[in-house]
């Protein structure tokens, strides 16, 4: 018999399926499934062992698709825009476009070598002109409905890239690519106006197949929040400047305020820094407070542990409800871009507030008591009889946060918190609804990126450029050394294109937009990639929309996600899409990690190349070695020595096919097949519930039961190759064609199951006497409980054990065990 070549067999079948076009796309799908991974981002070390597991994972659920009667959409395509490229231009003086042609070219060749099922007729690419042509034609429909704007705003600047950074890619205020320590700056940005959809974005999550903590995650990143909005009266002079605004989740809290604190960006700080008259007792020490927050991150001031913050000499505000003044400090660790910028300190029922208080020696006034707190006799007058006398004077050793019984709150004293803050709410202030949510900061200044589709006339008023002039090319004649300037604003052709097109005196938008936005609406793409007249069809992408299934790294949970879900929402209210969620199922797939249990790092030098595992046990053996390793959402640890496990099996599987001499005759599943049936059945619900490394145990245990077995039917070892067809493509392609049978095996149908079948006729019983096993019987599936018990106690041996004693309980475990408790 043959050796099991895994390079001339895998080799073989890849050339077949291109010759074939197996995994062409139909044109015009009448049971479509569209199912879709992440699209990668092209880097030049390659791809690596982590993506195998989430682009294998894919590839299995698509072939059981297909298999199963499904026209199914399964593309690949490359986040190509981005900072690597640009940066290793900058170091090395290779184009980007160069680079990222060369990355593509090995990701698609490493991509190929796994058998992954991609209809490459379909391929995108985010940074050729036909596809940001789009990217750009969506900016301007949003800038036309007045989502699009732009707006001065405090960003996050990388002074190492040049260029603006979203909070997520600051790593302890260092920027994650380049390690500078990231500073805040104001300029003028263009905005996608996200919190108008803030409400729909929260809501629409209840009824999407996600995981709870990516869902949750989003709702925290929305930060809805239901409470009130209170106004404190400010004593300084400022002309049109009078009250601070507060908003708050505890209004039962109010009248435990005892100062007040705001942002260092806040509008009444800079007044007060600018208006020599204000009457600030402190302004040196304010102005240079102020000077050393706007160094910090908003980050780096949330996380801080110790609370600074400064005193406004000679400016106080005033308690609405008490009419007390109250001191306001200047503390970083409120962030401007947070509620109003300003709060009320209540140090009792804050931890920050409380650190806050104790740093500064200010007072701290308990007003909600915790009900276990509160003593039985006091109980007993009930909630309208309770005094504050009866309840307060406690010294506060510990900060309470959570909701109890109002006290030190005048009238509102011994109302359950909810219940007082309401009252509170309607006689000192309003409710109101706040977010956490802000809009989404798209401009970049950097040069590989798709260029801002908006030209200045002489006025500096902003226009989009018309959709004739689209795509706005990004010009050549860029020199890619970053300066602190939009590398844009030094491209001759550009202004010349403009001015050209537009008039003397017209200028271009010299900003990129952030990769997000190209990423936001890819899968859109996808159903119609070659469409020169609109981004796509809207039979297509409305046939093949939404996504039924997407899978990818759980590290993707805010952004990609919820821009992609906001760009969904926006095209629907254009009337461009019919539905309004892009993602129906959303699935991750968990980290591979180095042996040691570290993350892989190229600068580590632990990374594990896959062409190198495929060259020596074969793709086949590496898709089933990372999906059996473990659940396909946990991480798991890189081991070498495990790789020969599925190897083995793949060689046993082969082993068993080719001393098998006869041909297949039929495809129907052999009637009596118990073990058989019971398999189809797990790996059919295993794969369809993502449980890949269960659905490859099952199919062990088959092929281990046929191993052990004097005759095999050809039909039967016809179902076990479908079944593992998904898993492993190559070897099952030609196991198929060495019992001659007809046709690619991805194109068979898949194998059904008949649940009477997956019972097994007779069932073996385990027979205890004192929970120790004295025998065993074997009985019909439907052999009633009674009936057993009697067999149980006629059992030789068991019969000896109960031979001269007393049976004082049976104990029957259905279909497994029956034990016997004797006593005198």
């Amino acid at each position: 018999m043959k050796e099991y070549d895994h390079n001339e067999i895998e080799t073989k079948w890849q050339k077949q399926w291109v010759d074939d076009e197996l995994y062409k796309t139909p044109a015009e799908p009448s049971n479509p499934h569209y199912v879709l991974d992440m699209f990668p981002y092209p880097s030049g070390s390659g791809l690596h062992v982590g993506h195998v597991e989430g682009y294998t994972g894919t590839d299995v659920y698509a072939r059981i698709q297909r298999m199963q009667g499904k026209d199914v959409l399964h593309p690949m395509g490359w986040d190509a825009f981005g900072l690597p490229a640009e940066n290793y231009a900058v170091k090395t003086g290779v184009h980007p476009r160069k680079k990222t042609d060369e990355s593509i070219a090995t990701f698609k060749s490493q991509i190929n070598r796994l058998g992954l099922s991609y209809d490459w007729d379909r391929e995108i690419d985010t940074s050729r002109s036909d596809y940001y042509r789009w990217t750009q034609w969506l900016f301007t429909k949003l800038f036309e409905n007045d989502l699009a704007e732009k707006k001065p705003a405090k960003v996050n600047w990388c002074p190492g890239c040049q260029t603006v950074l979203a909070n997520e890619q600051i790593v302890d205020g260092a920027c994650e690519r380049c390690d500078s320590q990231v500073v805040q700056k104001e300029m003028n940005q263009w905005f996608f106006r996200i919190t108008k959809y803030a409400d729909e974005l929260v809501d629409d999550l209840e009824d999407l197949d996600w995981p709870h903590s990516t869902k949750q995650a989003q709702r925290n990143w929305i930060g809805r929040q239901e409470g009130a909005r209170f106004s404190f009266p400010v004593s300084a002079e400022l002309g049109d400047f009078s009250d601070l605004e507060v908003f708050t989740t505890r209004p039962d809290t109010l009248f435990g305020v005892t100062f007040m604190a705001v942002a260092p960006e806040h509008d009444l700080v800079t007044q007060l820094l600018e208006n020599q008259e204000s009457g600030i007792e402190n302004h040196a020490q304010v102005e240079k407070y102020v000077a050393a927050a706007e160094a910090k991150t908003d980050r780096q001031r949330q996380e801080n542990k110790e609370k600074t913050g400064v005193k406004l000499g000679g400016v106080t505000a005033v308690h609405p409800a008490t009419g007390d003044e109250i001191p306001i400090y200047v503390a970083d660790y409120v962030l401007a871009g947070y509620g109003t910028g300003a709060i009320m300190a209540v140090p009792a029922h804050d931890k920050r507030d409380h650190a806050f208080a104790e740093k500064y020696d200010i007072e701290i006034k308990n007003v909600v008591l915790n009900n276990q707190a509160i003593k039985a006799s006091d109980r007993g007058a009930g909630i309208e009889g309770t005094t504050t006398e009866s309840i307060s004077g406690e010294k506060v050793e510990e900060v309470f946060t959570g909701k109890g019984v109002v006290a030190n709150s005048d009238t509102f004293n011994g109302l359950p918190s909810n219940q007082g803050g309401d009252l509170i709410t309607k006689q000192y202030g309003q409710t109101e609804t706040t977010y956490r949510l802000r809009d989404w900061s798209v401009g970049r200044q950097r040069f590989w990126g798709c260029p801002i589709p908006v030209v200045y006339d002489p006025d500096g008023k902003a226009h989009a450029v018309p959709d004739e002039h689209l795509p706005w090319e990004l010009p050549t004649d860029v020199p890619f050394e970053p300066t602190g300037e939009a590398p844009l604003e030094k491209s001759v052709k550009l202004t010349e294109r403009t001015e050209k097109i537009f008039g003397e005196g017209w200028k271009p938008e010299t900003s990129t937009l952030d990769t997000f936005v190209d990423s936001s609406w890819y899968f859109l793409r996808f159903t119609d990639p070659h469409n020169k007249a609109v981004f796509a069809d809207p039979d297509a992408a409305n046939n093949w929309c939404p996504v039924d299934t997407y899978v990818g790294g759980a590290e993707h949970s805010v952004m990609h996600l919820l821009y992609a879900r906001f760009i969904t929402k926006a095209l629907a209210d254009m009337e461009y899409v019919d539905f309004r969620e892009p993602f129906v199922s959303l699935r991750h797939q968990g980290m591979i990690m180095a042996e040691d249990g570290t993350k892989m790092s190229k600068s580590v030098g632990n990374v594990v190349n896959p062409n190198e595992v495929v060259d020596q046990v074969g793709a086949d053996t590496l898709r089933m070695y990372e999906l059996f390793a473990g659940p396909f959402a946990d991480s798991v640890d890189w081991n070498t020595d495990a790789i020969a496990g599925p190897r083995r099996f793949l060689e046993k599987i082969w082993r068993l096919v080719g001393q098998h001499g006869e041909s297949i005759k039929s495809l129907e599943t052999p009637a009596d097949d118990h073990v058989l049936h019971q398999t189809i059945k797990s790996v059919t619900e295993n794969i369809h519930d993502f449980r890949f490394n269960t659905a490859i145990s099952s199919l062990m245990e088959l092929v281990n039961d046929f191993v052990d077995r004097e005759q095999i039917s050809s039909d039967a070892l016809g179902v076990c190759i479908r079944l593992l067809a998904p898993f492993a493509p190559h070897i099952t392609e030609e196991l198929w064609r060495q019992l001659d049978g007809e046709g690619s095996v991805h194109q068979q149908a898949w194998p059904e199951y008949d649940e009477a079948a997956t019972q097994k006729a007779e069932i073996t019983i385990a027979v205890q006497v004192n929970g120790t096993v004295r025998g065993e019987i074997v009985v019909s599936q439907n052999t009633s409980e009674s009936e057993i018990l009697t067999q149980a106690k006629e059992q030789e041996n068991v019969a000896n054990w109960l031979e001269d004693t007393a049976i004082k309980r049976e104990i029957y475990v259905e279909g497994r065990l029956v034990n016997f408790v004797t006593g005198k």
